[in-house]
Formats: structure tokens, sequence, C-alpha cells
């Protein structure tokens, strides 16, 4: 099916948690940046309006992310309904401000964790590929020995996502000697941080094509399923597809939140699932200041049996089954109207 691609101008609004008012006037390239995407702004808007006027669409889908507002406004404007998504627990600034006019209103998570009007939102959960599923144990030790370890030793994957985690990267750099003692370590580097961090290759160790280590590294992989599916335990930043994935494939995790983010949205994240007992939670800038505190998570969880299945099934009722049919019903429901 050939789908029409029409591009639109946006402008993005540089927020950053930790700035304080005096931070924004020491970096004052961030402020003329985002005066210069104000405009972005206008003129994407100004685009939308007369593309909706002269295409007329039943219904329009708006993700979120400021890539969305100037097509959101112009479709308010003209009154072409719209049905937005949120994946975080908490929603961003543009679909905060879309939210109103919505049409319907679709959830990543549960509706308690919004203040949405419940008659026009719908927890529809976020859709997924159908390959991140819970594994059986044979599988799990089958997609082990695929990626070269021991079937039958514990495997914990730490990952920051396919263009790395900075310091995930870095505190694994100062843990890994400690934690190979106990268990294998696969790390997923990224590919913007896989060059920084070659020096643990002296970690994993080949001979003829097979791995003779228990540690193994590489940027990313396109199919994350299996790399999740071959691990015990997960070490993650807490984003609302990666934590999906991982709900779905019910894993014991230990989130890391990204604490620079805008609006805190990890952090936010990761505070629903620690609420709900659904992972273990670890600061990034006290992990940063002392890396024992993720090695001691680790330890824990491979210590407790026990914890790791309470984690594991609390994450799992996270899972909302169908996400990409319910969505899709809910914007085929709108345009019917």
């Amino acid at each position: 099916m050939d789908v029409d691609i029409k591009k639109v101008a946006a402008g993005k609004l540089r927020r950053y948690a930790n700035f304080s008012f005096m931070d924004y006037l020491r970096h004052f390239d961030i402020v003329l940046n985002n005066f210069v995407d104000f405009f972005k702004t206008i003129g994407g808007f100004l685009q939308s309006f007369f593309r909706l006027l002269f295409r007329r669409p039943d219904v329009i889908f708006l993700k979120g992310g400021y890539v969305c507002l100037p097509v959101g406004l112009a479709a308010r404007l003209l009154r072409v309904p719209y049905v937005i998504h949120d994946s975080d627990a908490t929603p961003g600034l543009t679909n905060r401000m879309l939210a109103k006019k919505a049409a319907k209103i679709a959830t990543g998570m549960p509706l308690s964790y919004y203040s949405y009007p419940e008659e026009r939102a719908e927890w529809t959960g976020i859709p997924i590929s159908e390959e991140f599923r819970p594994v059986s144990e044979h599988k799990q030790k089958t997609l082990k020995k695929e990626l070269g370890f021991d079937p039958d030793k514990k495997l914990v994957l730490a990952t920051g996502g396919s263009l790395g985690a900075e310091d995930i990267n870095l505190t694994m750099r100062e843990i890994l000697p400690e934690v190979l003692k106990r268990t294998s370590v696969m790390l997923v580097a990224g590919r913007e941080r896989y060059p920084e961090m070659l020096d643990l290759k002296e970690y994993e160790k080949w001979e003829d094509g097979e791995l003779k280590s228990n540690f193994r590294m590489i940027e990313f992989s396109s199919e994350m399923w299996k790399l999740f599916g071959a691990a015990d335990i997960v070490i993650s930043r807490a984003g609302a597809s990666t934590m999906t994935e991982l709900s779905a494939m019910a894993k014991p995790v230990i989130m890391v939140p990204n604490e620079d983010l805008p609006g805190f949205h990890q952090v936010k994240n990761a505070k629903a699932y620690e609420k709900a007992e659904a992972a273990i939670v670890v600061s990034d800038t006290k992990m940063m200041k002392k890396p024992e505190l993720l090695q001691e998570a680790i330890f824990h969880l491979l210590r407790s049996e026990r914890d790791c299945d309470k984690l594991s099934v609390n994450l799992h009722s996270f899972t909302k089954e169908n996400a990409a049919e319910s969505l899709a019903n809910m914007v085929i429901s709108v345009a019917k109207d």
C-alpha cells in the first residue's frame, strides 16, 4: 500500500529538568534555538492549516511530541476531529495542550495515572511487535545458547536503547568485574556509545567462533525480543515503549530512569512501576556517585527468585493485549462519527 507523506515544519521547546533560569542565560544558544523554533511552529501551523483545509480528513491521529502541535492546532481551528495517544504515565506538553478538544484520548498506562475525562479516554496500551511475549524456560535456554551464553547460568542484560545510555554503560564498566563473578552479562552499549566502551571487549573471549566468556557487548540488535527473552534480569531506562515490551515479556527489571528529560517523564514512569512493586528503581544521580547501588540491586535479584517472580507478575499486569487493534478501532470510530 502506498502512503502519501507530507512534511510539516515544527519547532521544539528545549526544556531541561535540572536547568535553572540562570542556566538558560548561560546557555544562550538554547534560548536562541527556542526563539527560532517558535517561528517554525507557526510555519508548520500554516502548512497544516491549508493542507487540512483542502484535504479535510475524517480523523487525525496524533502520537504526541512537538511535531504534532502545529497539526493539532490547525485541526482544532478547522474542527477536524483528532485522537491523541499518551505513552508515558504523565502527558507531555503537546498532549496537555491538545487534550481539551480531542475527540478521543488513548493512553499507554491505566487511566488512574491520568486526569483525562473518562468519557473520552481509554487505556489502549502501546502497540508493540507480537514477538514480545513471555518465553518458556526451554525457549529461554535456547536463546541464551544462540547468544553464546551458558544456558544454565543466569543472564543479566543491560541496555540503554538503540543510541545507548552513557550512565548505565559507565556504571556497568565499574561493577562488571564483581558482577561477572556471579552471573553472565550482556551489555547493549548503543550505536553512539559503543566506541567509548571498547575497552570492555577484554572481558569478551571468543574461540573458533564460540563465546568462551560470560560477557558479551554489542551496539544494538534489531531483534531485542531475543535478548529480552534470554535475560533473567534486565537493566533499562524507563522509556514507555521499552517498558511495554518488557511488561509483555514479564521480565524482572531494574529501572534507571533518565532524570534530565523535560517533565521528568521517565522518573514518573519509574515511580508508577515502583509503587506497583513492578520494578526496582535505581536513581541515575545516586548511581553515578555510588555504582554499588546498581550492583546491590543485581545481586538482590540474583539471590531472590521470589522477588524476581513478584516483579515479573506485577510488571506483566501493565500489559494491554491487542493494543494496536484497540487503537485502530478508536481512530476508526471517530472517523465514522
